[in-house]
């Protein structure tokens, strides 16, 4: 199987992280046992089967994008991390749960925006700066405020699910900020997606 360098679009990598809510279950089970029943896994499961699919139906039957590899790898640490940050929130508040990840982070984002840093940063355009406050003021911080106390609350796992509703979101706002194609298959499997949500949801989920 051959290994493209090509970047993937964002509509396409918001489809691929729909498997990260089955990654999370997966990492609740072992981390924060948590106990999701079978009818909770087998709507998990349908979601992340619909997730791969449209992925090698995307990639081409013998190409996987670099891309791709990337996105399975932020998957992997995504689940990791909401799976401790939502044990943890159990114990402290979810805004101070993100500010010592935050803190404990920092030197190693210093050192790796001092290595890419430009050399002149009138070549960077203004809409790299919003990105890049957006990315790490709301995403990165303010919304696990929210986000911590609701998996202390409601779980991992369940909370976690929640996340399957993203790749609706990141296809409708792709066409219009990045001016990417509309694909109506894309359309479809997202819609999909978000259906094993809807299902997952009304399943149990017992806590330990």
């Amino acid at each position: 199987m051959a290994l493209a360098m090509a970047k993937v679009p964002a509509s396409h990598g918001g489809v691929v992280l729909g498997i990260l809510p089955l990654a999370t279950a997966a990492a609740a089970a072992l981390l924060a046992h948590e106990r999701p029943s079978l009818g909770f896994w087998l709507a998990s499961t349908a979601g992340a089967i619909i997730v791969l699919v449209f992925m090698v139906r995307n990639s081409g039957a013998n190409t996987v994008h670099l891309g791709d590899l990337y996105l399975l790898g932020t998957v992997t640490s995504g689940a990791l991390g909401y799976t401790l940050s939502g044990r943890l929130s159990r114990k402290l508040p979810g805004w101070e749960v993100i500010s010592w990840q935050v803190a404990l982070f920092l030197p190693l984002s210093l050192g790796v925006n001092f290595m890419l840093w430009p050399t002149t940063l009138g070549d960077v355009p203004g809409s790299a700066w919003a990105g890049l406050a957006y990315v790490s003021l709301i995403s990165q911080l303010f919304a696990f405020f929210v986000f911590n106390v609701a998996m202390a609350m409601g779980g991992v796992a369940r909370v976690g699910q929640l996340m399957l509703l993203q790749p609706f979101v990141i296809v409708a706002l792709s066409v219009p900020v990045n001016g990417e194609r509309f694909e109506v298959s894309t359309l479809f499997y997202a819609a999909a997606v978000v259906v094993t949500v809807l299902v997952g949801q009304r399943m149990r989920v017992t806590r330990g």
